[in-house]
C-alpha cells in the first residue's frame, strides 16, 4: 500500500536509512509518507526526503496507515529472526552452532494479547551431563529476547528424545568430516 498524504508517527520507531544503510530513529510526531509496504517492511519518505525502511511490526506507529502485514506474516518474520539468532549460539566444545548440531527440537512463535510475540524453544544437549546446559539455555533466551517484537522467551531443555549425530545438518556433517 502507498499513500500520497503525510501521516504522523504515533511513537518513535527504528528504521534503516536507505541511502546510507545506517540505523535511524524516527521520532513520534514526525511526518512521513508510505511509499511501499510488504509483509516484512514498510518504506517511508521523511519530510527531508530520505527513504527509511521500518519493520512491518512498527506499522502501528503510522496510525494504521502503513497497513501492517497480516499477523501470520509478522509471526513468520519474527520466527526467521529467531532462527537467525539461534544460529549465533555455539556449543562451547564443538565449533558448530546449535541449529546445525540439531540441538533445537522446536521453535514456536505466538502473538500475545499485550502486543508482541512469545517464543517457546525446546532444545536438548549433546549429552545429559553437559555442564554448559544452563549457560546455553540462558544464552539462547537472551539472544531470542533481542529480536524486535519478542516480548517473552521461554527455553526448555529436554533429553527425550536423546540427541544423536543423526540430528546434525549436512553442513555440520561436512564440517566434522562425516560426509
Amino acid at each position: 500500500m502507498t499513500t500520497k498524504e503525510a501521516v504522523t508517527l504515533s511513537r518513535d520507531c527504528e528504521g534503516i536509512q536507505l541511502s546510507s544503510s545506517r540505523k535511524v530513529t524516527l521520532a513520534a510526531g514526525s511526518q512521513v509518507t508510505v511509499t511501499q509496504s510488504s509483509p516484512e517492511s514498510i518504506t517511508v519518505k521523511t519530510e527531508p526526503g530520505e527513504l527509511v525502511r521500518v519493520a512491518a511490526s512498527d506499522a502501528d506507529a503510522l496510525n494504521g496507515n502503513g497497513q501492517a502485514a497480516p499477523a501470520g506474516a509478522a509471526r513468520e518474520a519474527i520466527e526467521k529472526q529467531v532462527w537467525d539468532q539461534l544460529r549465533t549460539c555455539y556449543d562451547p566444545e564443538i565449533p558448530l552452532n546449535i541449529v546445525d548440531l540439531g540441538l533445537i527440537y522446536s521453535c514456536q512463535v505466538a502473538p500475545v494479547p499485550e502486543d508482541g510475540h512469545r517464543v517457546d524453544v525446546t532444545m536438548t544437549l549433546t549429552a545429559p551431563g553437559c555442564g554448559m546446559g544452563e549457560y546455553l539455555k540462558m544464552e539462547v533466551q537472551a539472544k531470542i529476547s533481542t529480536v524486535p517484537g519478542v516480548t517473552a522467551a521461554n527455553v526448555e531443555v529436554v533429553f527425550d528424545p536423546p540427541w544423536s549425530d543423526a540430528l546434525l545438518s549436512d553442513a555440520a556433517k561436512l564440517k566434522l568430516g562425516l560426509l
